[in-house]
């Protein structure tokens, strides 16, 4: 199954052919009838519409002088500009003397204030050739010569994508996280993005990422043996003085030094993860349809090399272990096959997705603190939500059911540990979750979970169910709603 839905006209509409006439019974019906309508006698009406008009009657005439014309047209002519005259200066009056009240609208909630300026954040974080609407005055063209002084390489350019944080890093693995997470809530909740003006600005925001995605990889080939994972270095250890982005802190587009690119051949995480963002993304685009069998294909050709060249994308002393380390990719297997089974249909990267050995691999059958958390590091939470989204509203059964339903009583699970109720988490004294033990960052956390749960109580809420088990205890959908309200705010 996929998740586009079916032509809902199903097929063209055809005429039943039994209620159907030839064109000679059609000739020879309308023959009928224009005898039949003819062989009585017309009145005087039907006799001007037929046959043309009769002795016209003598009329009167008013001469002005350069023209002759009909009394009665010149009566009425007069007439109407007088009408019209009097009409007109009623209706001035009336617009000059009634008082005004204007109406403004209603100003925006917090909510949709907080949405317009999250997304504005990725505008300030653009990097190559911005476009003339990017609405952030300080901040212009940069990163223009990136991966153009490589020889010899599979790309041409490194030009677009975003940067990390407070650097001009492109670190490819969080960011993909990023965009498959901003399609999710797209592909969700297209029609709140509208309702708050974002629908379009959104997708805008997606396409720059994906649009650099392609261009880390041969995204034309079927098979690959390496991709970019990382523009521009930030290690400082050991007292070097070499320029990079840690060491000069200064504007992105006055940056005059080598920005060097990282390849890996060996990045099943990385290569998992943007093929998740593509197919997510390719649902987001699915109204463009060969733009979204584009990313479609890139997604394929990414998953296929994950699959193919185990390793983790961090491993080996990079510059990204110092920043974003993997800590596996079991999860993204999990991650990216429910996304591209989601974005095609097709029935093995389900079956992947859904494999029990996989699913151990990816820590699904085990505790630990950090279990529930969704991060850029782990996905299983994500997936695992993913997954119930599937048996909520598809219901595939057999062989996928007993996984299926695993996934779901996890996810049950996941949603209990975020109520105050439960102790698996620590809290602030103004009841912010601390799902990160105490560790730095942990607002990104947060927002993650209270995406989960919000989208969770709207699953349930779609499937007619009207909230799920902690034990022997029923909560309502509300809750969920509850617990993400609590947190966005105390953020």
């Amino acid at each position: 199954m996929s998740m586009y839905g079916r032509d809902p006209w199903g097929g063209p509409l055809e005429i039943n052919a039994a209620d159907s006439a030839t064109d000679d019974d059609r000739s020879r019906n309308l023959q009928d009838f224009d005898r039949a309508a003819l062989s009585r006698p017309l009145d005087e009406t039907q006799q001007s519409w037929l046959l043309g008009p009769g002795e016209q009657k003598k009329k009167k005439y008013v001469d002005l002088g350069c023209i002759i014309v009909s009394r009665k047209i010149f009566v009425w002519t007069v007439g109407s500009i007088l009408v019209a005259g009097l009409l007109a200066g009623l209706i001035t009056l009336i617009v000059k003397t009634v008082p005004r009240h204007h109406h403004p609208h209603a100003p925006p909630d917090n909510y949709t204030l907080a949405l317009h300026k999250a997304l504005m954040f990725f505008n300030a974080q653009r990097s190559g050739k911005l476009p003339k609407h990017n609405n952030v005055s300080w901040r212009g063209n940069s990163g223009m010569n990136d991966g153009k002084s490589e020889t010899g390489s599979f790309y041409k350019d490194l030009v677009g994508g975003y940067y990390d944080a407070g650097d001009a890093i492109k670190f490819n693995f969080p960011m993909s996280f990023a965009m498959t997470m901003l399609s999710w809530s797209v592909i969700e909740y297209s029609a709140k993005y509208e309702a708050a003006g974002e629908l379009n600005h959104v997708k805008e925001i997606i396409k720059w990422g994906t649009d650099y995605f392609l261009k880390t990889f041969n995204s034309s080939a079927d098979s690959i043996g390496r991709m970019v994972a990382q523009v521009g270095v930030g290690d400082t250890s050991g007292g070097s003085t070499t320029p990079n982005d840690h060491y000069c802190w200064m504007r992105p587009e006055d940056i005059d030094y080598k920005r060097p690119v990282a390849e890996c051949s060996s990045c099943s995480d990385l290569a998992a993860e943007m093929a998740a963002a593509l197919a997510a993304a390719s649902i987001v685009f699915k109204d463009n349809k060969a733009y979204s069998q584009k990313l479609v294909h890139g997604a394929r050709t990414l998953f296929k090399f994950s699959r193919d060249q185990r390793g983790r994308y961090s491993g080996g002393g990079t510059d990204a272990a110092l920043f974003y380390n993997s800590s596996s990719y079991w999860d993204e297997f999990v991650w990216g096959g429910a996304w591209l089974y989601y974005a095609t249909g097709n029935n093995s990267y389900l079956q992947l997705a859904t494999t029990p050995g996989l699913a151990k691999h990816a820590g699904a059958f085990w505790g630990g603190p950090d279990y529930g958390v969704l991060s850029w590091d782990n996905k299983l939470a994500g997936a695992q939500v993913l997954l119930s989204r599937l048996r909520l509203f598809l219901s595939p059964g057999y062989p996928y059911e007993e996984i299926l339903r695993t996934f779901h009583n996890q996810t049950s699970i996941i949603m209990c540990s975020y109520l105050p109720i439960f102790t698996s988490f620590n809290r602030t004294k103004a009841g912010l979750i601390q799902l990160n033990h105490g560790r730095p960052q942990p607002l990104q956390y947060i927002v993650n979970a209270a995406f989960l749960a919000t989208l969770y109580s709207d699953y349930l809420e779609a499937a007619d169910t009207p909230g799920w088990y902690c034990g022997p205890n029923f909560y309502s959908t509300e809750v969920l709603r509850e617990f993400a309200k609590t947190q966005v705010c105390d953020i």
